[in-house]
């Protein structure tokens, strides 16, 4: 007569497999997490790096600050406005103008609120 054996897990391998993928979770999550911030980060960081080098070839090229952000892409100097990583929407910058009182943009700043994994809040970047 032949008997045939048959293989399984038991409960116990189950439950050590069962605890480490959950370890495993817990410990990867967070980090995905402040993975995607700080990826948000570099990338608002990269936008105003470039507004500011548009802004001040403008300035080389008129001797005056542009009126708007859309003066830059009427003129040629940028494609279109980036979105802002965090508000993911364009109309969300905040211009900073040279002088109190006129009517052009100087500077840029993020719409965005809270503060970066840095402490230093996105509407000072």
């Amino acid at each position: 007569m032949r008997t045939t054996s048959r293989r399984a897990f038991t409960l116990v391998e189950m439950s050590v497999v069962v605890a480490i993928i959950g370890i495993l979770y817990s410990t990867v999550v967070p980090m995905y997490g402040k993975t995607i911030l700080r990826a948000r980060e570099t990338a608002l960081k990269n936008s105003l790096h470039t507004f500011r080098t548009t802004l001040n070839n403008y300035y080389k090229d008129h001797e005056k600050w542009p009126e708007s952000l859309e003066a830059l892409v009427r003129d040629g100097y940028i494609r279109a406005i980036p979105a802002d990583p965090f508000t993911e929407k364009t109309d969300t910058w905040k211009t900073v103008s040279s002088e109190p009182d006129v009517a052009d943009v100087y500077d840029v700043k993020s719409g965005a609120e809270g503060v970066s994994l840095d402490g230093v809040n996105y509407a000072d970047f």
